[in-house]
């Protein structure tokens, strides 16, 4: 299967029925990553690591101790995967993975096998809400990984504060400020600030504070209450700053 040209995508498993056929390590970690994701995970394989047995209990994990065979297709046709994970050390067990999943038109990643695969899942580097993902398209997974071990070092958690705040702010001025070109222009001018500085010498909880004060006092968010029309501005940020 060609990787000229990798389509990328976030996808959305809540809820979604996935299945992963090992009980290594390897499909201890996509067992993981999945029910973070919120998924409903059957997983087949004869053993299993202590990590997948404690896993187990979750009611989101159905467990098959059984090698791999095609009749688990027509057993579980019901649940109709949406992802299809092969971690086995078996090279025809997984060519026959392959196969039942396309058959079924499943999406399948076949670990370390991407002619397999209709799928391949990226190194992550993740801080809250921020998802960086770096692949090479099945090409260098040790290089993927080294990328995102730099990009892990240069993105720190002060990135998860700094967008858990755009995030809360946004929200708010969406709800408060129904011109949208008014809108996207303060969320551009947000951007600006260097909320980076405060939050790395500590003082972002003392501007935060003086900034919702601020904020809340501002004539257009008081009148945008009361339906009258008043340009929105961010003209109190300089006075916050002389203040921090």
């Amino acid at each position: 299967m060609s990787w000229q040209y990798p389509y990328p995508i976030m996808m959305n498993l809540a809820n979604s029925k996935c299945l992963i056929i090992g009980g290594g390590r390897i499909a201890e970690r996509k067992l993981r990553s999945l029910l973070q994701a919120g998924s409903i995970v059957t997983i087949v394989s004869p053993d299993f690591t202590t990590g997948i047995r404690e896993l187990a209990l979750q009611p989101n994990v159905i467990v098959h101790r059984q090698s791999y065979h095609p009749s688990l297709w027509k057993a579980d046709s019901e649940r109709r995967f949406t992802l299809v994970i092969a971690a086995t050390n078996d090279a025809q067990v997984n060519k026959q993975i392959a196969r039942d999943a396309n058959s079924f038109g499943c999406l399948v990643n076949i670990v370390d096998q991407p002619e397999l695969s209709s799928f391949i899942l990226p190194s992550v580097v993740r801080r809250g809400k921020l998802v960086i993902t770096v692949s090479t398209g099945g090409a260098s997974p040790s290089a993927a990984r080294k990328i995102a071990k730099e990009l892990d070092n240069a993105y720190g958690d002060e990135y998860e504060i700094y967008l858990d705040f755009l995030t809360d702010t946004r929200l708010l001025i969406q709800s408060r400020v129904t011109d949208k070109e008014a809108r996207q222009r303060l969320f551009k001018e947000m951007l600006a600030w260097d909320l980076m500085s405060y939050i790395r010498e500590g003082t972002f909880e003392t501007w935060k504070q003086q900034f919702t004060t601020a904020l809340h006092n501002t004539v257009w968010m008081q009148t945008q209450e009361q339906g009258e029309s008043e340009l929105p501005s961010w003209s109190f940020i300089s006075e916050i700053r002389q203040h921090v």
